[in-house]
């Protein structure tokens, strides 16, 4: 509701006390409130952009938020998803963020989806709702918020993060670009890695998502200049905002129904591989790995594909590091090649995908390996709990 009746919206006494430095505003004043209170905003995911901008939004006065996540609160979350605390930990996300929200802001309606969103439930979803805000750290699901607001004509408030840099724009809003003019065709699978591949500045998702909640309130008092048609670039490391100018491709492809993401992303695709890749390649649990390396057996090497920094916090002992990388560049296959000198290659990561994906590459190069299932995470669980989980 952009445009509301502002005549059949009342503040009470209690909220003109709380939004007190808000009506004080020009910008906002008595009316400006009142459209926050009659607006509606809809948020994908409470990780690290969703945990603080929904803590915004509540406080700015948005009348109704909408949260969709279906995952639950780990540990490894709470460096950086301001919203969960440790009580919450091993709970749904969306209830722990609710009860945070009403804590701030008992007044807000807040509706939950604790689901997984997709092409079939997005539409009915979405529709309802003024803004969405994008809080999601995956290809697909960004195409698939930004098909769905171009379908119903929804401004799509955009973020994104990854170590020490973030982005942020506002698509699909007053005849601006969308995200497919940002990014045409999804990046191949495994090109960026995640959060939890590449780690995160814990502080970097507050920045972003604040900026995201700062938009979103400015598309709803429709004040300001947004960042419609501008793509927001901030480096933490360096402390550095830029911008780049974006603009819609008029040779674009038309919007006409919403597709299959994962497969549109090539994801169906590349766990297809995968999986065909494991059932060819030979494995063993960390309960094998164990027994061998107590046997005291000199016949094999174990290598770890993890980057130097992983290796640094956890390690399983007498493992030797060949990051990944170095073996996707060729340095890393021609170490391999010289440490071997005919014993047997076993190899593992963090969960066991990285490594799969070293073995297919060596095995091209001629050198046959052993994958461990599961990594080193399943080592720490299964077989040696002193060794951090991360």
């Amino acid at each position: 509701m952009l445009n509301p009746n502002l005549d059949e919206i009342q503040l009470s006494r209690e909220e003109y006390e709380r939004y007190s430095r808000h009506l004080i505003l020009p910008e906002v004043g008595v009316e400006g409130q009142k459209r926050l209170k009659a607006a509606s905003v809809l948020c994908i995911g409470t990780g690290g952009l969703g945990a603080p901008l929904l803590l915004y939004l509540a406080a700015a006065g948005i009348g109704r938020i909408g949260i969709v996540d279906f995952d639950v609160v780990d540990s490894s979350n709470l460096q950086r998803q301001v919203i969960h605390g440790t009580s919450w930990v091993g709970k749904p996300k969306i209830q722990s963020a609710k009860t945070r929200i009403l804590e701030i802001n008992p007044a807000c309606q807040v509706d939950l989806y604790e689901t997984r969103l997709t092409s079939e439930n997005a539409l009915d979803i979405i529709k309802p709702y003024d803004v969405v805000v994008d809080g999601t750290d995956n290809f697909p699901t960004r195409y698939l918020v930004n098909d769905a607001c171009v379908l119903l004509g929804k401004p799509n408030v955009y973020g994104s993060i990854l170590r020490f840099e973030g982005q942020a724009s506002v698509f699909n809003y007053q005849d601006g670009p969308n995200y497919r003019d940002l990014f045409p065709e999804p990046p191949p699978p495994g090109m960026v890695p995640s959060c939890a591949e590449g780690g995160v500045l814990g502080i970097l998702p507050g920045i972003i998502g604040v900026i995201q909640a700062t938009e979103t309130v400015k598309i709803i008092l429709g004040k300001g200049t947004t960042l419609s048609g501008r793509l927001l670039l901030y480096n933490a490391l360096d402390m550095k905002f830029r911008e780049l100018k974006l603009r819609p491709n008029p040779v674009r492809p038309v919007i006409e129904k919403l597709v299959d993401y994962e497969q549109f992303c090539g994801i169906t695709q590349a766990k297809e591989q995968e999986a065909k890749q494991l059932m060819e390649m030979t494995e063993m649990t960390v309960q094998q790995l164990k027994e061998l390396i107590d046997s005291g057996a000199d016949d094999f090497v174990l290598v770890d594909v993890r980057n130097p920094n992983e290796y640094d916090i956890a390690k399983i002992p007498g493992s030797i590091l060949v990051p990944l990388p170095d073996i996707e560049q060729g340095a890393g296959v021609e170490k391999i090649k010289e440490i071997l000198n005919g014993h047997r290659l076993i190899a593992h990561c963090k969960m066991g995908g990285r490594s799969a994906k070293a073995l297919g590459i060596l095995k091209d190069a001629g050198i046959e390996g052993i994958n461990v299932k599961g990594g080193i995470l399943a080592w720490s669980r299964e077989v040696d709990p002193s060794v951090p989980e991360y």
